[in-house]
């Protein structure tokens, strides 16, 4: 496991370990960093070994090709994903210097904002699959948020809205929290697999409703519907935040909501659940 110093997460806004479809974030072993800007400050320190374009799924708001960035770490071999370069090979990078402008990735869902992906691996294995990568430990507290399923849409996009609430009136980071007050993290339940900021095990549930089985840090969804004020949402986005949380609720074929909407959220087992990945 790779520890990531709070230092360094602490130059990001927000950061998600599970919120994906993509085989690189299983079990945790990568992190998506939220600068809150289109700059990508570096979350690593070493020399820049490689750096390669990607194809990505074509998406009428994304570009089609991304770019992967290979920095020799000492130990580890950090991969960089999201990130139009303004580095080259052989380049030497210290924490929190400029890497180029994040771009807006084929890989990403419509709701899903821009932001660093982060991996690491050790040298002697394949840098340029997508999975492999060895599982990563924020060094940060995370405080859980209780909710009560109820909020006002404070931001719009066409597939997502956003709330006011949870609020987080409180100094670090923080996450929506279960029933019992654990953090969690993934997309509720539109990603099969989601995690937990800390160790778990057994049902956990959200808003009275049972949501799945923890082991360890990850979380498998169970067959759970989302609701908002009775309209199906795709899911809920679940990541962790220093800054002012708020909710975000994916609707991926779009949603009536406006701002300043007042919302109830609630979640129902069923026997149809929605999957993205």
């Amino acid at each position: 496991m790779v520890v990531v110093s709070a230092d360094v997460i602490s130059q990001y806004e927000r950061f998600s370990l599970y919120n994906s479809p993509y085989p690189a974030h299983d079990a945790g072993c990568a992190i998506d960093l939220y600068p809150g800007n289109d700059v990508a400050v570096s979350p690593v320190a070493g020399v820049v070994r490689a750096v390669r374009t990607v194809r990505c799924p074509a998406r009428p708001y994304a570009v089609s090709e991304d770019h992967l960035i290979l920095i020799d770490c000492e130990t580890h071999v950090a991969r960089i994903l999201h990130v139009d370069p303004a580095v080259d090979a052989g380049d030497r990078v210290e924490i929190g210097d400029r890497l180029g402008t994040l771009v807006r990735s084929g890989f990403f869902g419509r709701w899903v904002d821009n932001h660093i992906h982060l991996g690491f691996r050790r040298p002697e294995q394949n840098l340029q699959r997508a999975s492999g990568s060895m599982p990563i430990q924020p060094d940060v507290s995370v405080t859980g948020l209780a909710w009560d399923g109820t909020g006002t849409v404070v931001e719009t996009g066409k597939t997502h809205v956003r709330l006011d609430a949870p609020n987080h009136g409180g100094s670090g980071f923080a996450a929506l929290a279960d029933d019992d007050g654990v953090p969690l993290d993934g997309g509720l339940p539109h990603y099969s697999g989601g995690g937990a900021l800390q160790t778990v095990s057994g049902e956990r549930s959200l808003l009275g409703t049972p949501i799945g089985t923890g082991d360890g840090r990850d979380v498998t969804w169970g067959d759970v519907a989302v609701y908002a004020n009775g309209r199906r949402a795709t899911g809920l986005s679940l990541f962790t935040s220093r800054k002012q949380f708020g909710l975000k609720l994916v609707f991926h074929a779009g949603h009536r909501s406006s701002v300043g909407d007042e919302l109830t959220v609630r979640i129902e087992p069923t026997a149809d659940p929605l999957r993205l990945g």
